[in-house]
Order: structure tokens, then sequence, then C-alpha cells
């Protein structure tokens, strides 16, 4: 009878380790969470033949201000626009430093119309590696922004080293804007409003409900909606950075 109820005991626990094992896997085992982009908010407008990029300038470590006057929009120039400006030989006379000077003011709002505007979420190293490689891309793909945002993508998708960079890019030219992840995204917006940051969804909403306003700008509209996010968001401030281009076929579309 002993030799039976110890058989039986041994039974038991042999039966119990394996659920007892799974109950310690369970509590060892937690999900991997995805990263939150705090101290940033990014909006990008597009309308009435402008495109606006507004983002702010708070950066926080935990929930202590690190810095509240960050610039988190860059704009990348072509090879052929960022080279040095090649100097007017001057005859001596006073019209011909006029004339230099007006062509200088000239080229100077010209290549405030060019090139391609970036903004980013996250980690400032990350995001700086990634604009590095955007620019790379741009140079090997001139004029081909969705296509150089594919393969931005792509190599951030697929490198293990870039695998593990914490970011998010918007990126817009003339043409089209798009917004960068790193799950390999490459999005489009359908109604000219993208976001990325800790407040980009109260941007977003505040930009969408002021899209029918006919009276309101892109650099309006993208102003208001950010004004709304550092009012909501505690880690955006109202200390915004504002790039914007002029949309040229939007332009010849109302001309013809």
């Amino acid at each position: 009878m002993n030799a039976f109820t110890h058989l039986a005991r041994r039974a038991t626990r042999q039966a119990a380790c394996p659920a007892s094992t799974f109950i310690r896997s369970i509590h060892t085992t937690l999900p991997v969470q995805s990263p939150d982009w705090h101290g940033t908010t990014i909006v990008c407008v597009r309308k009435n033949g402008r495109v606006c990029m507004m983002g702010d300038g708070m950066v926080s470590m935990g929930n202590v201000i690190v810095k509240p006057n960050a610039k988190k929009i860059r704009r990348i120039y072509p090879k052929t626009l960022g080279g040095e400006r090649a100097s007017t030989p001057s005859d001596g006379s006073d019209n011909g430093d006029d004339a230099t000077k007006d062509d200088d003011d000239d080229k100077g709002k010209n290549d405030e119309n060019e090139g391609t505007i970036v903004g980013f979420a996250g980690t400032t190293a990350d995001a700086f590696t990634l604009l590095e490689r955007l620019e790379g891309k741009l140079d090997e793909h001139p004029g081909q922004l969705a296509r150089s945002c594919v393969e931005l993508a792509k190599g951030w998708r697929t490198d293990k080293y870039l695998r593990k960079l914490e970011a998010s890019l918007l990126v817009a030219d003339k043409k089209a804007s798009f917004e960068i992840t790193g799950n390999g995204d490459v999005l489009e917006s359908h109604d000219g409003v993208l976001g990325v940051g800790s407040g980009s969804s109260f941007a977003m909403a505040a930009a969408r409900a002021q899209m029918d306003n006919p009276e309101l700008s892109a650099e309006d509209v993208a102003k208001k909606a950010m004004q709304i996010a550092s009012e909501m968001c505690i880690y955006t401030n109202d200390n915004f950075t504002v790039e914007s281009l002029t949309v040229e076929e939007e332009k010849s579309k109302d001309e013809a």
C-alpha cells in the first residue's frame, strides 16, 4: 500500500512539472514593446500649391526637459546646389556690383525653394544616421524621391545594424510627401497631411479639420495644428521650426 501511494505521488509531481514550467515561461518572456517617440511632433501639410513641414523644439529625457529649441527639420540640397557658388567678376562699376547683388538675391530665393525637406522623430544619433543614408540615396537617384525612400526603407529593414535604429522620418519635395518607418513602410498621405512623433495624432487631426478652409494656407494649417498639439502633448512645446516649398506642378494646372 505504501509503495502504491509513493508511485501515485511521484506521478502527480511529474504531471505538475510541465504546468509550472509553462507558467514560469509566461512570466519570464515578456512581449517586446515598440519605442515611444517622446519629445517630438512633426507635421507636414500640402495645400494650395505649397508644402510646409513644421516641428517643435523640445528634447526630453524621462520627465526632464533637456533642450527646448532643437532643430528637427533639415533641408537636403542636391549636389548641384550644395556646392559653392561661382563668383561673378566685377568690372569695377557700381552697376555691375548692383547686378551681382541682385543675382545673389535671386539665387538665394531659388535655393529656398529647392531641395528636399526632412523631419525626424526619435533618437538624434539614429535620425542623423538615416539622414545621411537618405542623402546618399538622393544622390544616387536625383529627382526620384519615391525611389530613394523605398531604397532607404529596404536597407533600414534588412540591414542588421540599421534595423536597430529608433527613429521615423517625414520627407517632402515639390512632388510628394512620404513617411518612412523602421518596419519597411513608405507611406504617402491621401489628404496631404502627415505626422510623426508623440503628438502627431493631435496635430494630424487638427490639420485635417482645417484642410477644407480655403482661406488658410499650408503654413497656417501647420501652425494651428502644432499649436493644438503643443497644448495637448506634454512632450511638445511651441518653439516651432518651419521649412516650406512651392509646388510648381499645381501652379501650372491652375494657370492652364
